[in-house]
């Protein structure tokens, strides 16, 4: 294996030195639970509350309107499920008057998020999941039609996780204040990667996860606006100001917090860079291999994405021969690798099953180089120049003779 060269950003990030340097007193020295009373554990109190402040500035949020979770998936169940009790009377989270039994999604988010849909569907509640066009973007006029007078939340993703699609957040946003319903968006992919502001944006609800920008695992945060009332979903102790019991992963929300401040710092350079990168990857993909489609928009999409489809190629076959020379991809989701089916998105955006199981995603990072770039391009041609010919299919399409192997 040659030297591994890492384009599966979308799945997980490394974490930042600075980030473990800043972890590291907190697993050793400064130790002490947050909830206890004793200046070791105030320490530990301090330093969880800076971290909230730089996360919340970080969206535009207020400080008391972050509360941590264990990552993306727990901050998009606790939205979901708990949505139909945003509604605060005589200050407490109590179920909506009006018994909101309905919600809005799309067929491309998360499972995190489709999966908490089923299960609520599951528990008598009717869920709306609405399509997307072939470059994966949904239609503000068939959410507008969506809309019901028992419509108790909108969950539409800031970004899509496979295609890097950005979706309309400001226009979805307006339309759910519009109609007094709370908007909930997973963006996982998009926080720290493209600028985000809740209040500007008319976001109720934010889901975020530490790993995808460059902090360590374990450890997210779900937005509350502070107009609404939100039950707990975790029962226990008192933390998160009663929000989310369990005693707070302290060295994670420090690393975390370090994280997004530097991204924060240099966001608008690494978008460019990386920006710039993916195009050259995208021209350089379309331009030398035949047969192979760009799945969503060309620049409507995050900065460090490109997803393929190879035609007369399985993209799980692509995926080991790529592996075999150090380079790191991924189909889609990491939470659906092995698979058999084909990307629930792709499928969602009108591609045939067949085309669909070609899919390669490549998410680019801070630290991608031209020259891995380069390399990984080399690599999927010969790849796919190898699986094309012994593939019956292929030849029969082109006429060409099987190449001895």
């Amino acid at each position: 294996m040659s030297q591994q060269i890492y384009l599966d950003h979308a799945a997980t990030t490394p974490v930042a030195a600075q980030a473990l340097e800043a972890m590291i007193p907190y697993c050793r020295k400064l130790y002490g639970n947050p909830s206890s009373s004793y200046a070791l554990a105030q320490d530990s109190r301090q330093a969880v509350e800076e971290a909230r402040d730089v996360i919340a500035g970080a969206i535009g949020a207020k400080s008391h309107e972050i509360y941590f979770t264990a990552g993306g998936t727990e901050s998009d169940n606790w939205a979901v499920k708990m949505s139909v009790f945003m509604q605060k009377q005589d200050g407490e989270a109590k179920p909506n008057a009006s018994e909101k039994k309905h919600l809005i999604t799309t067929k491309i988010e998360h499972h995190a998020i489709l999966h908490a849909c089923e299960w609520m569907e599951q528990q008598g509640y009717e869920v709306t999941y609405l399509p997307v066009d072939e470059q994966g973007v949904v239609s503000v006029r068939r959410l507008k039609e969506a809309i019901r007078p028992d419509t108790a939340c909108i969950s539409i993703m800031y970004a899509n996780n496979e295609v890097g699609t950005i979706q309309p957040i400001r226009e979805i946003g307006a339309i759910a204040a519009e109609h007094g319903i709370p908007f909930h968006t997973d963006a996982v992919q998009a926080f720290c990667q493209i600028p985000i502001d809740v209040k500007e944006q008319k976001i109720s609800l934010l889901s975020a996860s530490s790993h995808k920008c460059y902090g360590p695992k374990g450890v997210g945060f779900l937005y509350i606006d502070e107009q609404y009332g939100m039950p707990p979903f975790m029962h226990g102790g008192a933390q998160e100001r009663q929000m989310r019991a369990g005693t707070e992963n302290v060295p994670g929300i420090v690393g975390f917090a370090k994280a997004v401040a530097i991204c924060q710092e240099n966001m608008e350079e690494r978008m460019q860079r990386e920006r710039a990168l993916r195009d050259y990857l995208i021209r350089r993909i379309l331009t030398e291999i035949p047969y192979v489609r760009l799945n969503g928009y060309a620049k409507n999409r995050l900065p460090g994405n490109a997803n393929f489809c190879f035609q007369f190629v399985e993209g799980e076959h692509l995926l080991v021969l790529l592996d075999m020379d150090g380079i790191c991809a991924s189909a889609g989701s990491a939470c659906t690798t092995g698979s058999s089916e084909p990307s629930h998105v792709l499928t969602a955006m009108g591609l045939p099953r067949d085309l669909a199981n070609g899919a390669l995603r490549l998410t680019l990072g801070a630290h991608t180089t031209k020259d891995e770039i380069d390399v990984t391009v080399e690599a999927i041609k010969r790849h796919v120049e190898q699986l094309r010919s012994t593939s019956s299919w292929y030849l029969e399409f082109t006429g060409e003779q099987p190449k001895c192997m």
